[in-house]
């Protein structure tokens, strides 16, 4: 065998062992021999090349926590702390940021309001500054970063581009080319519902499920669409923007959602909404009643598109999630089609705000798998 033929299947094993160690997570240390059997490499190579990534940085070995007597078996650990990546959401109320290592563990976090009538440029120099600050918060240079991911309310093309209807002065823009100055790694910008979806099926209500439509519900309706466990952007990445489609009123949905019920202080309507309907006062059930027929028809014509496995709820109207379920269920149901469509399960999002931003973790850490998986690329050493 030559050379260089060599060099690629020395390379082609590290990629096999640290993509094994990776997908175990920092808990899961395994033995040589585990890995020999996850690999199917041979017990051989295999230490040669745990030696090799442990000398560059990539892999620690693990304390011994079985209390036994005798030597034990060395276990390795993929190091996590070897590197870091940020996820942003950058929407249009609140911006949203999370800090998280190699293995996905998230370190940091941060949530800010943020003024809706910024303009375009404003807001650009303002997430620029956040992010900065909030590495520097962390005391981690711009420098070290792996990559850097944006979640951003509008529709995002395969090159990168922006065009939004939220922003306006966001349209034709590649946001990835104006921050690339400050933050020399890849940059990632991707639709947020879209982002959301990921985080439902890496962390959320849809970890088990690969055919998922992920709803954004609140000031906007749009959604994200998981095919065979792959994120669908279609051709220009406008999949799933019903919001968008005027025959459907989505984009109206919101004016359903009046609330003249009592607030305690400092009580956001949504949550005021949501704990009334809890309780179940009949005013509060009828909001989202009505808000459950304007939303249904849509959605109904998404599932004839998608046929979903599941629909998860995400948004600003999660809080009142629980309760808008069953009544969603019943208007699916109702929707006058001519065949007998299956109405799925429908989850709440339990991710929260960070949803988006945990999105663009997954994104990043994707790029980091791809990067580190390139077998044309020699393996760089890490800072231990």
């Amino acid at each position: 065998m030559r050379g260089h033929d060599l060099a690629a299947l020395r390379r082609l094993n590290t990629i096999a062992v640290l993509r094994f160690l990776r997908s175990q997570g920092p808990r899961r240390p395994q033995s040589l021999s585990q890995l020999a059997a996850a690999t199917g490499l041979s017990r051989p190579t295999v230490d040669q090349v745990v030696e090799e990534l442990t000398a560059q940085g990539w892999l620690a070995e693990a304390p011994d926590a079985s209390g036994r007597s005798g030597r034990p078996a060395r276990r390795f650990r993929f190091r996590g702390e070897s590197g870091r990546v940020v996820g942003v959401d950058i929407g249009l109320h609140k911006a949203v940021l999370l800090l998280s290592d190699l293995a996905g563990e998230v370190q940091a976090s941060e949530r800010e309001d943020v003024d809706p009538q910024m303009s375009g440029a404003e807001r650009l120099a303002y997430l620029r500054g956040r992010i900065e600050g909030f590495l520097g918060d962390h005391k981690v240079r711009a420098d070290e970063l792996w990559a850097l991911s944006v979640g951003v309310p509008g529709i995002v093309d395969g090159s990168g581009r922006l065009t939004s209807v939220i922003v306006p002065e966001w349209s034709d823009f590649e946001l990835a080319r104006r921050l690339a100055d400050a933050f020399p790694c890849p940059i990632l910008v991707e639709n947020d519902v879209n982002l959301a979806t990921m985080a439902e099926h890496w962390r959320g209500a849809a970890q088990l499920v690969d055919d998922v439509a992920c709803l954004l519900i609140g000031h906007r309706t749009s959604c994200g669409i998981l095919l065979g466990g792959r994120l669908h952007r279609g051709h220009r990445g406008v999949a799933g923007e019903l919001g968008l489609h005027r025959g459907l009123k989505l984009s109206r949905a919101h004016e359903a959602l009046v609330w003249r019920g009592a607030r305690a202080e400092g009580e956001s309507e949504v949550a005021a909404l949501a704990r009334a309907s809890a309780a179940g006062d009949p005013a509060a059930l009828e909001v989202l009643d009505r808000y459950a027929t304007c939303l249904a028809p849509g959605i109904g014509a998404l599932l004839l598109a998608v046929d979903p496995e599941l629909i998860v709820l995400s948004g600003g109207m999660t809080p009142v999630g629980e309760a808008l379920v069953p009544l969603l269920t019943r208007h699916l149901r109702e929707v006058p089609v001519d065949v007998d469509m299956h109405v799925p399960r429908i989850a709440v999002s339990t991710l929260g705000e960070q949803g988006v931003a945990l999105g663009a973790v997954r994104k990043a850490l994707d790029t980091v798998e791809a990067a580190l998986s390139d077998a044309t690329v020699p393996l760089p050493s890490v800072a231990r």
